[in-house]
């Protein structure tokens, strides 16, 4: 991850307004393939994320044949519920980290310390909330990119880099996992304007 060697103290307010920049105008509904490799072995399928504005998220994932399901409904940086959890957690350990494949950054609070970096074709943003931190960096060209990188008390939990097409949307994810190792490959092949979501939308799925 190419992260600048020096950030310059900004403001929170400054921070969300960059962050807001990378929020879809509206729902989408978003269709991906998806490959995870880690020491245990590799496995694939095919997976969607219903967004609902500003931060509400449904994730489905599932393997060949319909193997292998796992779900969660994210709200903010935070599973609402996820099932089963050990599966879920395997593939996104950390939800900003889960917003950042999407190409979507999550806003810092207020009690975090707020760092910029603007260089020609690179932007730069750090957030720090006690011993956490959370560095993005987006980098213009064909194809631009968004990066981040997620370290809590100072060891990094995961970094992504997401690759986006000429209209803007994400085209391709990678979520690397140093501690495991483990790496979550996705390509996206559908981002669509989403209808209104059904009430269950938001529910567990049946047992």
């Amino acid at each position: 991850m190419p992260i600048p060697k020096a950030f310059t103290p900004a403001s929170v307010a400054d921070a969300r307004s960059w962050a807001a920049g990378t929020l879809p105008a509206e729902g989408r509904e978003i269709r991906f393939r998806w490959q995870f490799r880690d020491d245990q072995g590799a496995a694939g399928g095919r997976g969607r994320v219903r967004l609902a504005l500003p931060d509400s998220a449904r994730l489905d994932v599932a393997g060949p044949l319909g193997s292998g399901r796992a779900a969660a409904f994210v709200s903010g940086d935070t599973a609402l519920w996820a099932e089963p959890e050990k599966d879920v957690k395997k593939l996104v350990p950390n939800y900003p980290l889960f917003w950042a494949l999407l190409g979507i950054v999550r806003t810092p609070d207020d009690q975090s310390e707020v760092g910029s970096f603007t260089d020609p074709g690179t932007v730069g943003w750090r957030f720090v909330h006690g011993g956490d931190t959370v560095d993005y960096v987006r980098v213009s060209g064909s194809p631009a990119r968004l990066y981040a990188e997620v370290r809590e008390g100072g060891k990094i939990v995961g970094t992504v880099e997401t690759r986006f097409a000429p209209d803007g949307q994400p085209a391709t994810a990678r979520l690397v996992v140093p501690s495991a190792p483990a790496r979550l490959d996705v390509t996206f092949y559908s981002n669509l304007k989403a209808k209104p979501f059904a009430p269950d939308t938001w529910t567990p799925p049946e047992p």
